[in-house]
């Protein structure tokens, strides 16, 4: 009989040992989440600084604590349990609940093994996912399911991070800070979403970057905010892809300082199917970027075609929302600045009052840029590259490119905004309430004048409302209860409801 080489003696025993291997990991091993790295938004952590410093958290270590939440257990039971600076991570696992984060310094962070994530499920029961008041807080790794209201809402809080989050038809938003300063939304997917996909509301200093929305209302919307970077997200099939204007009778009056820069912007030509009477549902099907009496606009090196209304519109408020009335609110867009951008392929199938003013033009098609109304101020790189109707009192713009800009949030944490008595009830409507009501203006629920006229002299009424809300008409959606609210909070904010005059 002949021997076996030592070569294939050799081999067969390489080969006998990667089957152990593999076959002692299969059935043996534990999945190693050893490797699952702190976020890098952890340096802004530094335990023992005073709520009211503006002294810069320059700790890169991690000193707080890291809590598990797996399949079985609460998230909201770990918020509980957490302290500012400690790091919350979350297995995978069904966890249909609410999470109310109001403490400072928090990260939330969803761990993803073998392409199973942690899932929070509304069930179409619940209307938020997570909610958050605290200053410093992170969101990151989570799929999101099936809420009524919100995916993730912010009321107030600063120097926020919401990135690799997967979001899908979680109701009327589905990212929406409102009211903070200074926060990142980065690499988040985002779909099915009845107003706005990505909501940037009343907000200063936030850059949103690198998300992907599709198949909503509104793909990503800065309104009544400042200081806004919007760059290299992919916007597509969805009514609009990329708006920036102003809502009138909000507190914050104005929305200028942005820059829409990068970004994909393809076959935004999904159906409206927003909330009739609100803002959002008039937007026409096939918008690529929408600036509404928004100043200060610069639109620069995007991708934009086969939005089949227009590529970009302009518009002041007297001719986007024409029932708006507010007379704090500048309705112009001012000194829009339009760069170098590709174009093409779109106002295929222009719609309501655009394919009206082009069929005066003898044109069946609607064009590349639209401006109509007023403004002044407003310059283009190149107005001869593009089809466009309304921009002869364009002038040449004096810059080319804004790469000098590399972001617009601050260099370092601001600090808490620090809310005396007298100010709980203002913040409190500024952070939880301006969101879905404004006054002469449907937004979500009812105008505010109208939450005047049925609780005058009630605030009481507002209260027992906010606590345990009634769906008392069919033409509005059901408001999500605010019941984690203090008792002191929820008088307060109903006492300035009913004091606040327009």
């Amino acid at each position: 009989m002949k021997k076996k080489s030592p070569f294939l003696k050799i081999l067969g025993s390489i080969v006998l040992l990667g089957i152990g291997v593999f076959i002692g990991k299969s059935f043996f091993g534990q999945d190693n989440v050893e490797t699952v790295p702190i976020p890098s938004t952890i340096k802004y952590r530094n335990i023992g600084l005073k709520n009211d410093t503006t002294q810069v958290a320059s700790n890169r270590e991690f000193t707080g604590k890291i809590i598990e939440v797996r399949k079985g257990s609460s998230i909201q039971d770990a918020v509980k349990e957490a302290n500012p600076g400690d790091l919350i991570r979350v297995y995978p696992g069904t966890y249909s609940e609410n999470v109310y984060i109001d403490k400072d310094d928090i990260s939330l962070q969803g761990v993803v093994i073998k392409g199973e994530w942690p899932t929070l499920d509304g069930k179409k029961e619940i209307n938020d996912a997570f909610l958050y008041s605290g200053n410093g807080i992170l969101i990151e790794n989570f799929k999101i399911i099936n809420y009524k209201g919100n995916g993730i809402m912010g009321q107030a809080g600063n120097n926020f991070i919401i990135r690799n989050n997967w979001i899908i038809d979680t109701g009327v938003y589905g990212i929406f800070p409102q009211y903070g300063k200074n926060g990142l939304v980065e690499h988040n997917v985002l779909s099915k979403i009845a107003d706005a996909a990505i909501y940037i509301g009343m907000c200063d200093n936030v850059d949103v970057r690198h998300n992907e929305v599709f198949d909503n209302v509104a793909g990503i919307e800065i309104e009544n905010s400042r200081h806004c970077l919007v760059e290299n997200n992919y916007a597509h099939n969805n009514t609009g892809g990329l708006l920036a204007f102003v809502t009138p009778g909000l507190p914050i009056k104005t929305t200028f300082d942005v820059i829409l820069r990068n970004n994909f912007v393809v076959n935004n030509n999904h159906e409206n199917f927003g909330a009739p009477g609100s803002t959002v549902s008039g937007i026409p099907s096939g918008t690529g970027i929408l600036i509404m009496a928004a100043d200060d606009v610069i639109v620069e090196n995007n991708i934009i075609t086969g939005n089949n209304n227009t590529g970009i519109t302009i518009v002041d408020l007297a001719t986007g929302a024409p029932k708006a009335n507010d007379p704090n609110s500048e309705g112009n867009p001012d000194r829009v600045v339009i760069l170098d951008n590709i174009m093409f392929n779109n106002g295929n199938d222009p719609t309501g009052e655009i394919k009206a003013i082009m069929l005066t033009q003898m044109d069946t098609k609607g064009p590349d840029i639209f401006a109509y109304g007023g403004g002044t101020g407003s310059t283009i790189r190149d107005k001869n590259k593009f089809r466009t109707f309304g921009l002869d009192g364009y002038g040449v713009a004096q810059i080319t490119d804004t790469e000098d800009i590399a972001t617009m949030m601050t260099p370092s944490p601001v600090p808490p905004r620090s809310v005396s008595k007298e100010e709980l009830g203002e913040l409190t409507y500024y952070g939880v309430c301006a969101g879905c009501h404004a006054f002469g203006t449907r937004l979500i629920g009812p105008p505010t004048e109208i939450l005047q006229a049925i609780h005058h002299d009630n605030p009481q009424g507002i209260v027992d409302y906010i606590t345990a809300p009634k769906n008392l008409r069919e033409d509005y959606p059901e408001m999500p209860p605010q019941n984690y609210l203090s008792e002191e909070a929820k008088m307060a904010v109903a006492e300035y409801i009913l004091a606040l005059k327009h």
